[in-house]
């Protein structure tokens, strides 16, 4: 037998030295450390399976249009399909020398059917292959990641309908501000992770462009059919331009924009479930199983997971400036520097769906405490822009309104008491034109009742937000 083309059930071991598919123009090896430091396969290995995608798709295509016979195609699937069960069930040797996933792939599939194999790559560069192989994946992730959000999303929405009542205080500056409910402050988070579903489905459309078929740089002069392998894969459309489409990679920097944005939202919540679960607030807390103590004091209870995902913000920002500065420099076309958007692409689609599924799964179990929170919103005078309003309704001008209502703080802060608490005896030194019917607008339930417009904090209006959310989240496609 040929010793070129092992037996069908062999393989290269990994550590044995691979002769390179480019190494006819070279006088001698690559250095060892060199090797090492370019390799990619260890990371670019959970490409494989759609490498194998878009090489079978390529097959089909090389023979539609003549290029190889059909018995190349059926040797190719054959073996592809034998390369594919090895990768599923952890059998398949990855070799450093032989660089990245693509080569590994082609390599084994040149050992298991011969010449078909060494045919397959007829019409195409690891350039515009790579590319193919990134956006196929990245699509699939994407696909994920909206999963994901719906779950969360869905979580918010449930939670706030079960609290749309629930009363605590809305800050600003992390002061108290005005009585919101709870379920309305729930549907805030809802909302940004309604928008950054909206930025992964419009990058989607972009990651969903077709660039095999542009070869190295320039493009075939196969007779290939772009649109048949497009219509294979799924993609929507073609790159237009063959120097843009293996050196692009700007739908990657936008998926890793809409992340750092998705993982700020989460990080926001974060802090504030942190904040909250300290015995200073007392509003809510976490179940134990997302949780951990202290190795030195035994009463801890800490709130790692929101912890956590806070500090893997940081992490996921910080691929999204990698791959901007790594882009910044590059003249067309490919240049060896894109090997380097991987792994803060893979890493980043990790973090993100780890935090997405980890969060929901924590939400589901969330403790409230109704009363802690009632009690803080009783604090800071929540309820003064409702007194100021009462009597602009009575015919004072705004800002002479809010100053009568300043000054009338300023006394119950003296006294130690809330606005509610003061005589209308009282409240009539500031504000002359009050009548008893002002202490209805000083209550908690009439400050929320009474912001019940289109986005207001009403109970009924957030019932009517969450139950539109579900509805809106019922009709989304999976």
């Amino acid at each position: 037998m040929n010793s070129e083309h092992p037996p069908s059930g062999a393989q290269p071991g990994g550590d044995t030295p691979q002769p390179k598919t480019w190494s006819g123009r070279f006088s001698e090896p690559v250095d060892e450390r060199v090797k090492r430091f370019t390799a990619s396969v260890e990371f670019d290995k959970r490409l494989a399976l759609f490498d194998i995608q878009g090489s079978l798709a390529h097959a089909a295509m090389l023979a539609a249009v003549g290029v190889i016979g059909e018995q190349d195609l059926a040797d190719i699937r054959r073996g592809m399909a034998q390369i594919r069960q090895e990768i599923e069930n952890g059998t398949f040797v990855w070799s450093v020398d032989l660089e990245d996933v693509h080569l590994n792939i082609e390599r084994r599939l040149t050992d298991l059917v011969g010449d078909a194999g060494k045919r397959l790559h007829t019409g195409r560069s690891r350039n515009d292959q790579v590319a193919t192989d990134i956006r196929l994946y990245l699509r699939d992730a994407i696909d994920r990641i909206l999963g994901y959000l719906r779950d969360l999303r869905r979580v918010l929405a449930e939670l706030a309908q079960t609290h749309a009542d629930l009363i605590m205080p809305g800050f600003t500056h992390l002061q108290v501000a005005q009585p919101i409910t709870f379920g309305h402050h729930l549907l805030a988070y809802y909302e940004m992770l309604r928008r950054d579903a909206e930025r992964f489905g419009d990058c989607r459309r972009r990651v969903n462009r077709l660039p095999l078929g542009s070869a190295a740089l320039a493009g075939t002069s196969y007779p290939i059919d772009r649109e048949q392998v497009a219509a294979a894969l799924g993609f929507e459309g073609l790159s237009e331009n063959s120097l843009d489409a293996v050196s692009d990679r700007d739908f990657a920097i936008e998926f890793l924009s809409a992340a750092a944005l998705t993982m700020t939202h989460l990080s926001r919540l974060s802090e504030e479930l942190i904040l909250w679960m300290s015995p200073r607030f007392g509003f809510i807390d976490l179940a134990d199983r997302f949780c951990t103590g202290s190795s030195i004091m035994p009463q801890k209870k800490n709130p790692d997971v929101p912890e956590l995902v806070r500090g893997k913000t940081g992490r996921v920002n910080g691929h999204l400036v990698a791959l901007l500065t790594l882009m910044k420099s590059q003249p067309l076309a490919y240049n060896k520097d894109n090997q380097e958007d991987k792994e803060p692409l893979f890493d980043t689609v990790d973090t993100l769906s780890d935090s997405l599924v980890i969060y929901a799964e924590m939400l589901r179990g969330l403790r409230v405490f109704p009363q802690r929170m009632r009690d803080a919103a009783l604090q800071g005078f929540a309820t003064a822009t409702d007194l100021a309003d009462h009597l602009v309704r009575l015919g004072t001008p705004f800002r002479e309104a809010h100053d009568a209502v300043a000054r009338a703080v300023r006394f119950a802060a003296d006294k130690g008491c809330d606005l509610s608490d003061l005589t209308l005896e009282q409240l009539r030194v500031f504000a002359p034109s009050v009548g008893p019917d002002v202490f209805e607008v000083l209550t908690l339930e009439g400050s929320v009742a009474a912001r019940a417009h289109r986005g207001g904090t009403a109970p009924a209006r957030v019932r009517s937000a969450a139950a539109k959310a579900l509805a809106d989240l019922d009709g989304e496609l999976p």
